[in-house]
C-alpha cells in the first residue's frame, strides 16, 4: 500500500528539481490540499526559508531566456507564471543589452543583410516574435549589417 505523500514533501520535491513561482507551485499544490491542508501557510513558510523566491525565479529565468527573447516576451511569459510586474522590471535587460541580444539572434538566424525590403520585414517580424521592441528591432537592424546599405521603406 503506497503511503500518502504530504503537501510539505510535494512542495519540497518540486523545488528540489527546479526554481519555480510562487503562483505555479500553489497551483501543482492545489489538487492535492485537503481542506485541512493550509496552503497558504505552507508557501509561506517556503518563501520564509528562501526556499522558494519569486526573486531568485525571476533573475534565473530572465538569464536565460533573455538572450534568446525580448522584453516584451519575458516580461508576457512571467506575468503569466504569476510574478509581479514590479519584480519582473527590476531583472529585465537594459536598452543596450536588448540590442546586442537582439543583433546576436538576428545573425545567428540570418548571415547576410536583407537584400530587399521583403527580406527586411521577414528579419522584423522574426525579432518582433521574439518579444524585441520596435525601437530595439530597427536599432539592431541597423547595427547588424552596419557597413551594407539595408533597402529603404521609400526605394519600394
Amino acid at each position: 500500500m503506497k503511503q500518502k505523500i504530504s503537501l510539505r514533501a510535494r512542495a519540497i520535491s518540486i523545488l528540489a528539481r527546479r526554481e519555480i513561482s510562487r503562483a505555479e507551485l500553489a497551483r501543482k499544490l492545489h489538487p492535492y490540499a485537503d481542506e485541512n491542508d493550509n496552503l497558504e501557510a505552507l508557501l509561506d513558510e517556503l518563501a520564509q526559508k528562501h526556499w522558494q523566491s519569486d526573486e531568485r525565479y525571476t533573475e534565473t529565468y530572465i538569464n536565460s531566456k533573455s538572450r534568446l527573447h525580448g522584453n516584451l516576451r519575458l516580461e508576457q511569459s512571467l506575468k503569466q507564471k504569476g510574478v509581479d510586474a514590479a519584480l519582473i522590471a527590476d531583472y529585465l535587460p537594459d536598452r543596450e543589452q536588448q540590442t546586442n541580444n537582439a543583433i546576436a539572434v538576428l545573425q545567428k538566424k540570418y548571415r547576410q543583410p536583407p537584400a530587399d525590403l521583403k527580406e527586411k520585414h521577414k528579419c522584423m517580424h522574426f525579432l518582433a516574435y521574439r518579444g524585441f521592441s520596435m525601437d530595439i528591432i530597427h536599432s539592431a537592424i541597423r547595427q547588424a549589417w552596419a557597413d551594407t546599405s539595408l533597402p529603404d521603406e521609400d526605394e519600394y
